[in-house]
């Protein structure tokens, strides 16, 4: 049986590199790593809508799962984040009744806009969270504070408009260690793809 790592949410942010999307950021319960996901806005809002307690005049499309689910009397146990296939997130819903168990097939942010509807525990597989989760420890926050900061050569500006694309692997995981040191997980996310492009 596959290893699950549990998640919490963290935080919620507007994607700047892609209009209209927003990063969602995982945490590890109990441990360092955190499992950034770019997400679109609807799905952003109903996480968020949820999270506050906000009531909607009318019921959205995971508050109806919900209550089709209840009149069925199906309850949802859990949600796991299975795959990570080129860059790409996939995930399955666990639900049961008195007689049944079944896993849904969903978008990790579906599944997850779902779970806190339900109060259910969301999952990571192992697999995907250690190819796709950034540790993150308070001693990276420190040394980068700690850190005499420097003015940005002109060198340095244009290499920071470039495409990571140009980047080499080894500059890559130096650019990933700094964003995550700066706690800009959409950055550190974008980076994170472009390395898994290239594994």
């Amino acid at each position: 049986m596959e290893q699950l790592v549990e998640l919490e949410i963290l935080g919620l942010s507007s994607n700047h590199s892609q209009s209209g999307s927003f990063t969602l950021v995982m945490g590890e319960v109990g441990g360092i790593r955190r499992l950034p996901i770019v997400i679109g806005m609807f799905e952003a809002q109903a996480i968020a809508i949820e999270i506050e307690k906000i009531v909607p005049n009318r019921p959205m499309t995971h508050d109806l799962f919900k209550s089709f689910s209840d009149s069925f009397n199906f309850q949802v146990e859990k949600v796991v984040i299975s795959e990570m296939k080129e860059g790409v997130f996939y995930a399955k819903i666990h639900c049961k009744n008195t007689s049944t168990v079944v896993e849904i097939d969903s978008r990790p942010s579906d599944a997850i806009a779902i779970a806190v509807r339900f109060g259910a525990s969301i999952f990571c597989s192992e697999k995907v969270m250690s190819e796709a989760g950034i540790e993150f420890t308070e001693e990276d926050a420190d040394e980068e504070v700690k850190k005499p900061t420097k003015s940005a050569s002109p060198k340095a500006s244009a290499s920071k408009e470039s495409s990571l694309k140009d980047f080499s692997l080894d500059k890559l995981n130096t650019l990933l260690e700094k964003a995550i040191a700066n706690e800009d997980y959409e950055k550190a996310a974008r980076i994170r793809d472009e390395i898994n492009k290239r594994n």
